[in-house]
């Protein structure tokens, strides 16, 4: 129970209902939401309150005064198991990250995630939950993202099945940790190296919905690629796959739980642990982890959950459960999967229409 007053920053108008979760705050009176430092300053913050931003987003004067103040800062951002829908289509996220030292895209400093992997005691009892996880994850086909189908995948082919993780080009992790290089740069530099393997091709699936930017040419992708892959689950297609490369999708680490050859192009968080095959060093990162303290440390330790049924606080194996129900009945509800598909489509279109008008504003 937060008994702190929470000063919100960067967080869109749809997400402030669900964030309040996270955070389950003495009263609800004691939360605000704030454009900037000065509306905030206006709201009362003083250094009995917590500033939670969202991200890496950056607001003029607020870390300095927060410093100067000794008012407690905490980054957030989207969890690793989320929901079924993307999260560029509104859909409620059910796991976050709260950070206090940075956050775990970034690698320019230290968040809680590497603090955690570099220094936690892992009981036998913690690494047992984790290969649990791990062997529910593997045998549920559970991701981040849900909503893509889970299929039976072959090709006519004897070479290594080689496959080539898009991302989001204006994210985040691509900015801090992947050095802003693009998806057509990260299929030319696989190319180069595995142009005798057969090589496939992942959008993301936010690029692919139109939400956000990373989208290449068809013509232009098939001159590295044997096939772009669509419609499929990423779980399918890390069930038939030697090896995967990412600049620094979360997808690397979920290959690593499928026991898959990793190569990482950028500074993911699970990169320099002994455990991928990296273009880039962290000189922080100086210990050889198991795949098993890895998963522990990721989705055990560091993340924060919500039960979907609730709203309140739950275990990770809870989530996940309640994914697989949902996921099941979208795969197999004729209705409901049309109702999660017209809802996306909307959101989509009202997007659009939101970019548009700012646009005629400018």
């Amino acid at each position: 129970m937060n008994k702190n007053r929470l000063f919100f920053f960067g967080f869109s108008i749809w997400k402030r209902d669900n964030i309040i979760n996270f955070f389950q705050p003495l009263n609800k009176k004691d939360v605000y939401f704030c454009k900037n430092l000065q509306d905030a300053i206006k709201k009362g913050l003083d250094n009995n309150s917590k500033v939670i931003v969202w991200g890496k987003k950056d607001f003029y004067g607020l870390e300095n005064y927060i410093k100067r103040n000794n008012i407690p800062l905490l980054r957030v951002e989207d969890g690793f198991i989320r929901s079924i829908s993307l999260g560029s289509d509104l859909t409620k996220a059910y796991s976050l990250v709260v950070d206090s030292k940075g956050i775990y895209f970034d690698p320019t400093s230290e968040s809680d995630l590497e603090y955690l992997l570099k220094n936690t005691n892992f009981s036998k009892e913690l690494l047992q939950r984790a290969r649990k996880l791990k062997d529910y994850l593997i045998e549920k086909k559970l991701s981040k993202y849900n909503i893509d189908k889970d299929k039976v995948v072959t090709f006519k082919t004897v070479k290594k099945i080689v496959l080539v993780i898009g991302q989001v080009e204006d994210d985040a992790s691509i900015i801090y940790g992947g050095n802003n290089m693009t998806n057509l740069e990260l299929l030319k530099k696989v190319y180069k190296i595995k142009k005798d393997e057969y090589i496939i091709y992942k959008p993301h699936p936010d690029v692919l919905a139109g939400n956000r930017k990373g989208n290449i040419d068809t013509v232009e992708t098939l001159k590295y690629a044997k096939e772009i892959m669509v419609d499929i689950s990423l779980p399918s297609l890390l069930d038939i796959s030697d090896e995967v490369h990412t600049i620094t999708s979360l997808s690397g680490f979920e290959a690593l739980i499928r026991d898959k050859v990793v190569f990482t192009y950028g500074l993911p968080f699970y990169a320099g642990w002994g455990l991928t095959v990296d273009d880039k060093k962290c000189v922080r990162r100086d210990k050889k982890l198991t795949i098993d303290q890895l998963i522990a440390t990721t989705y055990i330790l560091y993340p924060k959950y919500i039960d979907p049924k609730t709203d309140k606080y739950c275990e990770v194996e809870v989530l996940i459960a309640e994914l697989e129900k949902q996921k099941n009945r979208y795969s197999n509800d004729s209705f409901y999967r049309f109702f999660i598909k017209s809802k996306n489509y909307v959101s989509r279109k009202l997007q659009l229409f939101i970019k548009i008008v700012r646009l005629e504003n400018i």
